[in-house]
């Protein structure tokens, strides 16, 4: 396997190393495998473009200013250990959590288990067929959640895509018992208004409270017509999971009609709709605090109640934020960062075109004390390298690199690859180390790379969409305190702390 260090020089591509023959998928018993992936859970379809768009590409390939089609460059202080490309399940990799010498890799088709107790050569434990965009994955103790955000015919395993207008019609979420690894059993389903697009974790030690995340601007679902301005709130029992069952839908936005949030789209597609919902919801357990990337909308709550958090602050970004997708608190809990998911993570918003603002994360620090706190704008921090415009790249999911004293942090930018930045200046945020892949296609707009970006117990896992499953090892005096650090579990948009 070739590693590279210089993102402006050819090299020789990199090999993907093929799964270990004889895997064995560990499909859910009480499922029939005969399950097939419907079209809409697929990869994000490729887009034609113009031919000197097609040119200009190449161009950029033949003079190094990006990497060749698939070939892979990273800073020299990043070393790429291992890839395992998709198997089993050909749909979309999406989100990761981990327990233990386990990492549990979400798919639009159903989830993936690895055995990471050598990094440097995970190993398949299971796979589980179980088609249902996005397939938002977590782990509690013996437990495993899956979101359900597409409108699916029933909520079995062998379910199929179908309007969202019949009334038959499912979603929501899942949930399976995971205490033998290598056979998860699919054991309750609990249907949300609009669905589950993604969720969080509020664990206490006798139930797991679920914050569900839903949304849709399209006033044909008939679950997601405004106002839909709140979150459903899942109390999942940890000795009866069959038991699990809404238990409230605190309203976020309070306001006639969809009137109580702000308009995503704002910068590219002004007067699309007010918020009708979050995107992702990021809880600091240890602070009772939460922060919510709400489509028009940053807020932060409390949730020193956890069946009826409360909001403290809202802002808005009417200049440059087009969609809030997600959140991140520093250690200390006075600042967060937001991601702006411009174009919806299908278009090519890393080139010189959209600028260094937009597509990127603002870094918000919170002021104040108690329910007076306020989320003051500090800056915007976007990759400083230029993508081609066949390649979708834009702000997405990351999580704390936990060094006492610093706020870093590492994070996916789709076909941006993966970029460990520096914020513990929230007004000049700097990246410190990358990793990424050339386009996926150089005549096409193709759908890829990192969904998730992590770090746990030593080492960064990426979900790339297209490629598979990647870690990656940084090795910089800044980022090293953080191989001290080690947890027992680890859901990122539930975030520990990590200096107790």
């Amino acid at each position: 396997m070739t590693l590279l260090s210089n993102p402006r020089t050819r090299r020789r591509r990199l090999g993907i190393t093929t799964a270990a023959a004889g895997l064995l998928a560990a499909l859910l018993s009480a499922q029939p495998a005969v399950a097939t992936p419907d079209p809409g859970d697929s990869p994000p379809a490729e887009k034609k473009v113009s031919e000197s768009t097609r040119e200009d590409v190449r161009e950029a390939v033949r003079s190094g200013e990006i990497p060749g089609q698939d070939e892979t460059v990273h800073s020299a202080n990043i070393r790429h250990l291992a890839n395992i490309p998709k198997d089993v399940l050909p749909g979309t990799n999406s989100d990761l959590a981990f327990q233990g010498r386990y990492a549990f890799a979400g798919n639009y088709d159903g989830f993936r288990i690895f055995d990471i107790g050598n990094p440097k050569s995970p190993r398949t434990v299971a796979q589980v067929l179980c088609p249902g965009s996005q397939n938002d994955i977590s782990v509690s103790g013996d437990l495993l959640f899956l979101s359900t955000d597409s409108s699916r015919s029933d909520s079995s395993c062998n379910s199929t895509t179908q309007p969202a207008t019949e009334k038959s019609s499912w979603e929501g979420m899942k949930v399976f018992d995971i205490s033998d690894k290598r056979n998860p059993k699919y054991v309750a389903a609990v249907e949300t208004a609009c669905g589950s697009h993604t969720h969080t974790l509020v664990p206490e030690r006798r139930n797991v409270y679920i914050y569900v995340s839903s949304y849709s601007p399209n006033a044909a679902y008939p679950d997601c017509r405004p106002p839909h301005d709140g979150i459903s709130v899942i109390k999942v029992p940890r000795h009866a999971p069959e038991e699990a069952a809404v238990v409230g839908f605190p309203v976020l936005f309070p306001g006639e009609g969809a009137d109580g949030g702000g308009n995503p789209g704002g910068p590219v597609n002004p007067g699309v709709s007010k918020t009708t919902g979050c995107h992702d919801i990021t809880v600091l357990p240890s602070k009772d605090l939460a922060a919510g990337a709400c489509m028009g909308d940053g807020i932060l709550f409390s949730i020193e109640d956890p069946e009826h958090p409360k909001v403290i602050d809202q802002v808005q970004d009417n200049v440059n934020f087009a969609f809030w997708h997600s959140a991140t608190f520093n250690q200390k809990a006075n600042k967060v960062v937001f991601t702006d998911e411009l174009g919806g993570g299908g278009a090519a918003t890393c080139n010189a075109a959209v600028g260094p603002n937009r597509g990127a994360d603002g870094i918000y620090d919170i002021v104040g004390k108690g329910d007076k706190r306020k989320l003051v704008f500090r800056s915007y921090y976007k990759i400083p390298r230029h993508q081609a415009d066949t390649e979708n790249c834009v702000a997405h999911n990351g999580s704390l690199i936990p060094v006492k004293g610093k706020d870093l942090m590492v994070q996916a930018w789709y076909q941006g690859g993966v970029s460990v930045w520096d914020f513990t200046d929230s007004s000049r945020p700097h990246e410190i180390a990358y990793f990424e892949r050339g386009p996926i296609s150089t005549e096409r707009l193709a759908g890829g790379g990192s969904w998730s970006a992590y770090y746990y117990n030593g080492h960064i896992y990426s979900n790339d969409m297209v490629k598979g499953f990647d870690v990656l090892r940084i090795d910089d005096r800044r980022t090293d305190p953080a191989q001290r650090v080690r947890l027992g579990e680890l859901n990122v948009q539930t975030q520990p702390d990590y200096f107790d």
